[in-house]
């Protein structure tokens, strides 16, 4: 599993991180489509990225992973058959989640480290926003990509720092996955406005 695939700029890609980021990229495809079976996709890539990040003691990376297959039945069964229908998050709630994403990084930093993370208080942030990001997606509010647009920026960052090339390049097609989220969806918000 964690053998090597094949070798890129002499980086080792294994096994699991291909198939991880293959089904990850799936997913999130499928997500900015809107469409329900999004979500089995999101589970399977969570499994996998989660044994991908314990390997590398990217703790809160990989503990996101269960609040990923949580977030995947809630999505499963709150959707639609015929999928999402976005809708906005109301502004006084945006204020109420940046503080709220704070003060828990500040809480869990410190724990990251004294567990021996390879990462703190960034994988902190980047754990909290990515909650953030996927609970406005479970209740299909458009708001949720541009959430992802800035987090998935932020793990650009952290995992090229760690030296993981072939999932930094999968967060750089993420972050212009998100930009293409957020126009999708909002433009379904606004199109569904204009036809009542």
């Amino acid at each position: 599993m964690y053998s090597t695939f094949f070798t890129a700029w002499t980086y080792e890609v294994s096994y699991l991180e291909f198939i991880a980021s293959v089904v990850s990229f799936i997913g999130v495809a499928l997500g900015i489509t809107a469409k329900r079976i999004t979500w089995p996709w999101w589970a399977l890539s969570s499994v996998l990225y989660g044994l991908f990040f314990l390997h590398y003691k990217l703790y809160a990376s990989a503990a996101l992973q269960l609040v990923f297959i949580a977030a995947a039945i809630a999505g499963w069964y709150g959707w639609e058959p015929t999928g999402a229908k976005p809708g906005p998050f109301k502004n006084k709630y945006r204020l109420y989640t940046v503080g709220a994403i704070l003060v828990a990084t500040l809480a869990l930093g410190p724990v990251l480290k004294w567990a021996g993370a390879a990462s703190t208080y960034v994988d902190a942030l980047l754990f909290f926003g990515s909650l953030a990001a996927q609970i406005l997606m479970v209740y299909e509010k458009y708001d949720s990509w541009p959430m992802w647009l800035v987090v998935d920026a932020g793990y650009v960052a952290l995992y090229a720092s760690q030296g993981l090339l072939f999932t930094t390049l999968l967060y750089v097609a993420f972050t212009a996955m998100a930009a293409l989220g957020w126009s999708t969806w909002y433009g379904s918000h606004r199109r569904a406005i204009r036809s009542l």
